[in-house]
């Protein structure tokens, strides 16, 4: 495959802007399967103005198409377990979810494959492909560090949204670039949202 392709995940916690704001900087150049956990579009709405609520997947599809402006990203939902993303044969470059919620975070853990997210997760990990996780809860509990741990073991990436201040941040907008910017970082990908150390 000549054109990157990723797959992206957003679960039911706070702060689906990080992950709109991932979304949005990957479909510039990149081809992206999206999956939205059924709790996330309200959260969405709730915390953005965006409403991709629709009768179909097609629908959301075309909501989500032009919230990017690409026509590169296809969307599934979360109960879809026919859709290529669901199966090793169908070859990525890695998988993004964020934000991940606990309960994804322990399904992915325990390779219970509930839902779409978890099974993609799931066949990520068994083909030995990227796997970068944003998980947002304050404060952790042992249970939730120690299946942060029991994944970082096995090579997936946890990029918690921790607030860095180095580049001076102006506003709101520059504290999401920056997060955003760490989550495509874990996984190789290029991007210009943030001033770097030393820039």
């Amino acid at each position: 495959m000549s054109l990157k392709r990723f797959i992206f995940a957003i679960t039911g916690a706070t702060g689906p802007i990080v992950g709109l704001r991932v979304l949005r900087e990957l479909s510039r150049a990149c081809e992206v399967h999206v999956i939205i956990s059924a709790t996330s579009f309200s959260i969405i709405r709730d915390e953005t103005g965006i409403d991709w609520t629709g009768d179909d997947e097609a629908g959301v599809q075309e909501k989500i198409r032009a919230f990017a402006g690409s026509d590169l990203i296809h969307y599934y939902g979360d109960r879809n377990f026919h859709s290529p993303v669901a199966s090793g044969s169908f070859r990525t470059d890695g998988m993004f979810v964020a934000p991940c919620s606990m309960k994804t975070l322990a399904g992915i853990a325990c390779g219970y494959a509930n839902g779409l997210v978890e099974r993609a997760a799931d066949v990520t990990i068994k083909e030995g492909r990227p796997l970068v996780l944003c998980p947002r809860e304050t404060p952790f509990s042992a249970i939730h560090l120690e299946n942060m741990l029991k994944l970082s073991r096995i090579g997936v990436k946890i990029v918690p949204p921790v607030i860095g201040f180095y580049h001076r941040p102006e506003g709101l907008d520059d504290v999401i670039d920056f997060i955003a910017g760490k989550v495509l970082d874990a996984m190789g990908v290029e991007h210009r949202l943030f001033r770097r150390w030393g820039e």
